[in-house]
């Protein structure tokens, strides 16, 4: 019986929430209010660029596209860190909580360490998405670089739907890419504060962080403005990922070399 899409099922999922305990709900009420705060802000930023509004016909890459006039870009940095946190940043921070709440709840841990790295590892796999979809964002409108930080750059956000100006672009984009690796590298930090036997969870956490770093490997070596040449993991890598993980679990050092590159020991 094929799956009802998630908008048609909402009343169902809303009555769920009154199953949870009173300090589970407040937990999902935080983290969804903060979610919806981000998206609500993406509405009234990107209102100017809806679909409806004049396009024309430009170069982008090698193909002549009906690209948007007019595109929208963050202002300053502190707007892009309050976004990643907004839209992932605190699902970080609600997952320990929830967590710490019903599965390692006599574990001994740094709490404070924890919800910190848990919010700079969502605001890192956000920020992958970001630095990878470039291109399909500039085509809805968008751009999530601050365009203060792209002016130091000589560039305007228009000017990203040109391949050729990814020269001048590349200084800010590693910036960015080291950013990304600094706090998935929290993430993995994270993922080893976590309780050993808790192998599900840190599972869960390892390969999103996993996959992100081979991401940003091969974005360091693309040129991230051209649309024909979309970054994306290949599955045979993903499958490689997840099956090494497993492996190496029983070995402490060598399932921490996985993610050396993040962590940068």
């Amino acid at each position: 019986m094929p799956r009802a899409p998630v908008l048609q099922r909402v009343e169902e999922s809303l009555g769920l929430l009154q199953h949870l305990d009173r300090e589970d709900l407040q937990l999902v009420r935080e983290v969804l209010s903060t979610i919806i705060s981000g998206q609500e802000l993406d509405l009234r930023r990107f209102a100017d660029v809806s679909t409806d509004r004049p396009t024309s016909m430009r170069m982008a890459g090698s193909k002549l596209e009906k690209l948007p006039n007019q595109v929208v870009a963050l202002q300053t940095e502190s707007e892009l860190d309050d976004y990643t946190y907004r839209v992932a940043g605190c699902v970080g921070e609600f997952w320990t909580k929830i967590c710490r709440a019903h599965v390692f709840t006599e574990a001994r841990a740094d709490d404070r360490s924890l919800l910190t790295n848990a919010a700079r590892f969502g605001k890192g796999l956000q920020l992958v998405n970001i630095l990878r979809d470039i291109p399909e964002d500039l085509r809805r409108g968008r751009c999530y670089l601050p365009s203060e930080r792209l002016a130091n750059c000589g560039l305007k956000p228009e000017d990203l739907f040109k391949p050729s100006n990814e020269t001048k672009l590349r200084p800010l984009y590693r910036h960015y890419l080291d950013l990304a690796t600094s706090h998935l590298a929290a993430g993995w930090n994270y993922t080893n504060e976590l309780p050993r036997r808790c192998i599900r969870v840190r599972l869960a956490c390892a390969w999103p962080i996993l996959i992100g770093i081979r991401t940003l490997d091969l974005l360091r070596s693309a040129n991230v403005l051209d649309a024909d040449q979309r970054v994306k993991v290949s599955r045979p890598e993903v499958r490689s990922i997840l099956i090494q993980s497993v492996l190496r679990y029983p070995f402490a050092n060598a399932w921490r070399e996985l993610g050396r590159s993040a962590s940068g020991k």
